[in-house]
């Protein structure tokens, strides 16, 4: 299972209600953080998350409202004695950024981590899940990501009882491995069945571009900017931003399962209108919150 808590949901500017973009993504002993704006470390406090189980960051981009909560949680990560390595992910610049961030204070139990510059395709693999970029269109670098599951064996119990199977033997067959169990060979196909694994895309500042639409391609959860309303469209361009309805139809045009509008504009005090223009063109559509936990 995957477990998403968000901890920012607004844009440029904090609300009371809204802190700076950020989402936590939990697989199992993976505890994967999606951009990093200022005051999610307290965020977490809020929500039971300790900073030194984080194992992955993955950075959007270099704006401030995405990544000035850095430096606080790596720092509190050293101070809880985080013993391993943060393995940063994010655009062209990003080791850059890092250095010269950590060189702009008397940096003070800062953690070992190592940074890594991603572009498109996948970055990081597993057995159980890969993480891929692709890039989005805004106005510095910035890419996208997507968390996919690996497909699983699962038993078909019913098979196995026929064949008297039972104990470790299933588990080499759920592997994807043949048996032979009294000089009989059986297959891990005669008795399993495959299950495909989840995908969580995220779209962060952009114009409609190639990048978000290959990201949203069969998500179960797709979890997009929509900063304003469409009725502000030349506003929005200026800015590069997509709006509800851009992310909606991103959505539409893509299989995606459900769609998350987050990064919201503060000018918004209600999620109504939002709701509302986005099932417009994508009926299982929700707008974030602080401390919203979801799973897929």
């Amino acid at each position: 299972m995957i477990n998403i808590t968000f901890l920012g949901t607004s844009c440029m500017q904090p609300t009371k209600k809204r802190n700076h973009s950020s989402f936590l993504l939990q697989y199992k002993k993976e505890n994967i953080l999606f951009d990093c704006g200022e005051g999610v470390q307290r965020q977490m406090r809020l929500t039971g998350i300790k900073p030194a189980k984080i194992t992955r960051l993955c950075i959007s981009h270099w704006h401030g409202d995405h990544v000035f909560g850095i430096p606080g949680l790596m720092s509190s990560m050293g101070a809880d004695q985080f013993a391993k390595k943060l393995y940063i992910y994010g655009p062209k610049g990003s080791k850059k950024f890092i250095e010269h961030m950590l060189k702009s204070f008397a940096a003070k139990d800062i953690i070992p981590y190592e940074v890594k510059e991603v572009s498109s395709g996948i970055f990081f693999e597993n057995d159980e899940f890969v993480l891929l970029a692709e890039p989005l269109q805004h106005s510095t670098p910035c890419v996208g990501f997507s968390f996919i599951e690996k497909s699983k064996f699962r038993i078909n119990v019913a098979k196995a009882k026929k064949l008297g199977l039972s104990g470790p033997v299933l588990g080499t067959l759920q592997q994807g491995k043949d048996i032979v169990i009294q000089g009989k060979k059986i297959k891990s196909e005669d008795v399993t069945y495959e299950v495909e694994g989840k995908k969580v895309s995220y779209i962060a500042d952009t114009v409609v571009c190639n990048g978000a639409h290959k990201l949203a391609e069969n998500a179960d959860m797709l979890i997009s900017e929509g900063t304003h309303l469409s009725d502000i469209k030349k506003k929005v361009g200026k800015y590069m931003h997509l709006t509800v309805k851009d992310a909606a139809l991103i959505a539409s045009e893509n299989n995606v399962k459900k769609l998350v509008i987050t990064h919201i504009s503060p000018r918004y005090k209600s999620t109504h209108e939002i709701v509302s223009e986005a099932r417009t063109y994508f009926d299982n559509a929700i707008v974030a919150e602080d401390f919203m936990k979801l799973e897929v």
